[in-house]
């Protein structure tokens, strides 16, 4: 979990931010309403909010998933590169932190792109494929319990359309992924995906080191 670029040094981090700002006032003010957290490390960085956003303005993405929502950072991200008519699915568990982000969502007038779904997200999604939406999404973001990411991953390949993406946070975890002597269950359940889907012949794959680590996952 991170809520800063692996290992990467304090002032280059700085310069980073310095020269890709387009984090809106809105987006920072919950960003920084959620580092007084103490689970603050489980929001994304503004750097990857940045990448995503950028990459789902190049899909022109229209519909879009999100496992995971925390305090509502990432999903404002998203839904401010979707379009007016656009639509993110949002599952959380937690009414107490997603209320964090309600109002900065209204706030940015997002709000009525954001379908928010509070209850286990294998449910929502399970309800999401049998309601006939398989492959109408453009792009799944996966950043919740880990020890549910290879469920995650195969539910939302079968909800994004052939030529979307799948954006997977943690993937790197720390850098104890790297590190045989860890075998805790969720540092196992990433590495058993990143194992799956580098294998995996129904996908392209690029791992990248920002954040905690993301992959980028398109179904082809």
């Amino acid at each position: 979990m991170s809520s800063s670029s692996f290992a990467l040094p304090e002032p280059v981090r700085d310069y980073l931010l310095a020269h890709t700002g387009q984090e809106t006032i809105t987006a920072q003010k919950l960003r920084v309403q959620t580092a007084e957290l103490a689970e603050s490390m489980m929001q994304i960085s503004p750097e990857q909010g940045q990448l995503m956003q950028m990459l789902l303005r190049l899909m022109g993405a229209q519909r879009a998933i999100e496992v995971g929502t925390f305090t509502g950072y990432s999903a404002l991200q998203i839904a401010l590169a979707l379009p007016d008519d656009g639509t993110l699915v949002a599952c959380d568990i937690s009414e107490e932190w997603t209320a964090i982000g309600q109002p900065f969502w209204t706030t940015a007038n997002v709000a009525h792109k954001i379908d928010l779904r509070i209850g286990p997200a294998v449910r929502t999604l399970n309800q999401l494929i049998e309601n006939g939406d398989a492959g109408t999404f453009d792009f799944a973001f996966i950043d919740a319990d880990k020890e549910n990411y290879g469920t995650y991953y195969e539910q939302c390949l079968t909800l994004v359309r052939s030529g979307g993406l799948i954006a997977v946070d943690n993937v790197l975890w720390s850098g104890t992924v790297a590190d045989p002597t860890i075998t805790d269950v969720s540092t196992a359940a990433i590495r058993s995906l990143n194992e799956r889907v580098r294998s995996d012949s129904r996908v392209q794959v690029s791992m990248i080191p920002i954040g905690d680590g993301l992959s980028l996952i398109r179904k082809k």
